[in-house]
């Protein structure tokens, strides 16, 4: 069983293994710096006759390229944990609705991938399930339909405006370790739960300065928990701040005297090369941090480039009613240490 420290921390008995990946991406991601380390590029739309079908088939293809990766049938998968940005998770429950899986549908906005993997490993922990897959994904046109503008009414973006990500990406945790036996594997060590945080920062072109200060809130808070300072982690991984909320971030942490500087780099500064591919102030959406992790970290972490990581996803829980309504925008940051 996982047992408390402080607050918000929990750090697991066990090892919850992170024995594959899976990710699959738009064409804009694959043009980016990364674009070398995902599984599969497809066309925004993927083929379907409307956005959310689209983001959907995403979520089909990466659930199904990761079970295609490991040596168990569906049956043996305990849970799918999944979310997803749109109203009601609609492309998690579209994209699994076939996979005949028992689903918890979650929602954290952009840190639905630490949410996901999160609400898992605990799970696994207490020994109520021992094989669960934790998958999320984003579409830039979906979202932009949803909270914004549609594409067609060409509205314009801010340098603050981060660009939604296209992608879906998956993990397949277990308490066994997987491969051979000297084969090493990364493992989810402890996890921090997030609390909403409200410093009324109410600019909805701007998420990354709505999100610095939780995700702060929550770093500062697993390191305190766990009696950890920032170099205990060879890297502090957010998504996605992008690079107004990555500024943000470290101004907060260095006044409450923590230098995260030379360890920290975010999921939305990376997917993206800003000044060629025009996407402001980075990369966001469930997608982002999904897509970074799952395939780029994973490589660093499997060739043991990683010793140990810090996942802190960040997301603005906000709705375009919420909006309308004048309520503050609120957000939220998770925190998993992955090991290897």
């Amino acid at each position: 069983m996982a047992v408390k420290f402080g607050k918000q921390s929990y750090k697991l008995s066990g090892r919850i293994y992170i024995n594959e990946t899976a990710c699959i991406v738009g064409p804009r991601e694959k043009e980016g710096p990364l674009g070398e380390y995902f599984d599969q590029v497809e066309r925004e739309d993927y083929g379907e006759d409307t956005w959310e079908k689209g983001e959907a088939h995403y979520i089909e293809a990466t659930f199904n390229k990761l079970m295609g990766k490991i040596s168990l049938d569906t049956k043996q998968i305990d849970c799918v944990f999944s979310g997803d940005l749109l109203n009601q998770c609609m492309a998690s429950a579209i994209g699994l609705k076939n996979s005949n899986v028992p689903f918890l549908g979650l929602y954290g906005a952009c840190s639905t991938m630490a949410e996901s993997m999160l609400c898992a490993s605990l799970c696994m922990d207490s020994n109520a399930m021992t094989d669960t897959i934790a998958i999320t994904s984003s579409n830039f046109c979906s979202a932009e339909k949803q909270y914004r503008f549609p594409l067609e009414l060409g509205g314009q973006r801010t340098p603050t405006s981060q660009w939604t990500v296209t992608a879906s990406g998956a993990v397949y945790l277990s308490c066994n370790k997987s491969g051979a036996v000297e084969e090493l594997k990364p493992y989810i060590e402890s996890v921090t739960i997030g609390k909403i945080e409200n410093y009324k920062i109410n600019d909805v072109n701007n998420m990354g300065a709505v999100m610095a200060p939780a995700c702060a809130s929550t770093i500062l808070s697993h390191l305190r928990d766990l009696s950890r300072t920032p170099d205990y982690y060879d890297l502090i991984l957010t998504g996605d701040l992008g690079y107004t909320g990555s500024k943000i971030l470290l101004e907060i942490m260095s006044m409450h005297g923590n230098d995260i500087s030379t360890r920290h780099n975010d999921c939305g500064k990376m997917i993206f090369d800003s000044a060629s591919q025009d996407t402001k102030s980075g990369g966001s959406g469930c997608g982002c941090a999904a897509a970074v992790f799952t395939s780029y970290i994973y490589k660093l972490l499997k060739n043991l480039n990683l010793r140990r990581v810090l996942f802190v996803a960040t997301g603005a829980l906000i709705s375009p009613v919420m909006v309308k309504q004048g309520e503050d925008l609120l957000a939220i940051s998770h925190g998993i240490s992955i090991e290897i």
